[in-house]
């Protein structure tokens, strides 16, 4: 069993518990984020390393890549786990699309163009990124975060494909709603997003460490999704109907809400 990891958007969510379930096993773990003060508290309670800094960023990706050799000696399981939304569609700008690509899918890249090369020398590793089943599905209400996470799954297949018999095991773990700040600030999809049941951040960490045990490309906390991806390939207009509803029913919900009350005399 692999005993080094580096996570990703570490600070709080899914990657704090990640990290977590790690160190209980213990493991030797690099945490990153942008939050300096919450990832210096995980870094605290876990015994981990802590680099604060961007990893959506080629510098910081190579800032977290050199000092998690440096620490480990050796990097087993690289968790890409940072992602960000932005619940916005046609009106989102040109800088919050890059932002969220940048952070989403680029950063996945940058790490295993530095980490694969290592992984083949090494003769294995392993790519765990956290692409939400919005990458399998869609997302209503955030075309970038949808977007961007097709391609994180999108990419993650190819690495598969391409490295796979080289030793090179990579996997995405794709939730629905989870108890996150994520899930606490999307305003009206928090209902749809909590359709099914929502999971909590441990369990999800749950998922994926019972995974590492598996060379299983998904990693699918909420079982649901598997079900609804099968309709998705096999009945794509129905399926997209399906969705439209969903859509029609937050329109409903948004004028609701945003309609002032009529007073009468």
């Amino acid at each position: 069993m692999p005993d080094t990891a580096v996570v990703t958007g570490a600070a709080r969510g899914i990657g704090r518990a990640i990290a977590t379930r790690l160190a209980r096993e213990g493991w030797q773990v690099v945490v990153a984020d942008l939050d300096a003060d919450e990832l210096a508290a995980v870094a605290a309670d876990t015994g981990a390393l802590a680099v604060p800094g961007d990893t959506s960023t080629d510098a910081g990706v190579r800032h977290l890549v050199d000092t998690a050799y440096g620490h480990l000696g050796h990097v087993d399981v690289y968790f890409a786990n940072a992602g960000i939304g932005t619940l916005e569609g046609l009106d989102a700008s040109d800088a919050e699309w890059a932002r969220t690509l940048e952070t989403n899918v680029l950063a996945h890249v940058r790490a295993a163009r530095l980490l694969v090369p290592c992984w083949l020398e090494a003769g294995g590793g392993r790519l765990v990124v956290t692409a939400s089943a919005a990458g399998l599905l869609t997302m209503l209400g955030d075309a970038p975060y949808s977007v961007s996470k097709h391609a994180a799954v999108a990419f993650a297949e190819w690495l598969s494909a391409t490295y796979r018999h080289r030793g090179i095991v990579v996997q995405a773990i794709c939730p629905q709603g989870v108890q996150t700040r994520m899930l606490d600030g999307s305003g009206p999809l928090k209902d749809l997003l909590t359709l099914d049941a929502t999971l909590t951040a441990d369990e999800v960490a749950e998922a994926a460490w019972g995974a590492l045990a598996t060379d299983n490309f998904y990693v699918l906390p909420h079982p649901e999704v598997r079900d609804y991806y099968a309709q998705r390939a096999a009945h794509p207009d129905a399926w997209l109907a399906g969705m439209n509803r969903l859509q029609q029913k937050l329109d409903h919900q948004t004028q609701t809400s945003t309609t002032p009350t009529q007073e009468h005399a």
